[in-house]
């Protein structure tokens, strides 16, 4: 199992399923239960907060850091993908941001949605539920819940992470990874604990 880092009395990270020894985190921010951070993620709020939601998963190379008017809250069930930059914005519940998107301050990003990878929100962008958006600057091409989609993606990032946190990085096989997602969806799904 590898060691967790110990980090400023204002980061309280106690109940996350897993926290990679490179993880860099400064400030007041909130790590709900089964909440993960992978290698080299970063998080930074001098002034507001950063809270993170229930079983959301901060991937590689990650940073998220507040805005000078507000911090940055991320929903439960997000997958935050790599190379992502969080600043100042809200994301909402169930949402997937894609490879190396960035969400500029005062945006708000609805439940159940998908920001495609490379996508650019300029500040103050709002997007409503159920959407997915594409784009320099980000525009909501399509409607339609992901909120399963996305459930089930965060529920794998917590699954590897408890894999992890005992040092197995090969959690699973071609064979068997969708009976055990199967398996784990439905022990999920009827409760957002």
């Amino acid at each position: 199992m590898e060691k967790r880092l110990s980090f400023g009395p204002e980061v309280d990270v106690e109940n996350c399923a897993y926290i990679h020894p490179t993880t860099q985190l400064y400030g007041k921010i909130e790590a709900s239960k089964d909440s993960s951070f992978w290698p080299y993620s970063v998080v930074r709020s001098e002034m507001n907060s950063v809270k993170i939601g229930v079983m959301t998963n901060i991937q590689d190379f990650v940073m998220i850091h507040i805005g000078t008017k507000q911090g940055t809250t991320i929903g439960k069930y997000c997958s935050i993908t790599h190379r992502v930059t969080l600043h100042g914005c809200t994301i909402g519940d169930y949402c997937l941001v894609g490879i190396n998107s960035t969400i500029m301050d005062g945006c708000q990003i609805g439940h159940n949605c998908i920001i495609g990878g490379h996508t650019f929100l300029k500040e103050n962008t709002i997007i409503p539920d159920n959407s997915i958006v594409m784009g320099t600057p980000g525009k909501v091409i399509k409607v339609k819940n992901n909120k399963l989609k996305n459930k089930l993606n965060a529920i794998f990032y917590y699954k590897n992470a408890l894999a992890y946190q005992k040092g197995m990085h090969r959690a699973w096989s071609k064979e068997n990874i969708f009976q055990d997602m199967l398996k784990t969806g439905k022990k999920f799904w009827a409760t957002d604990h």
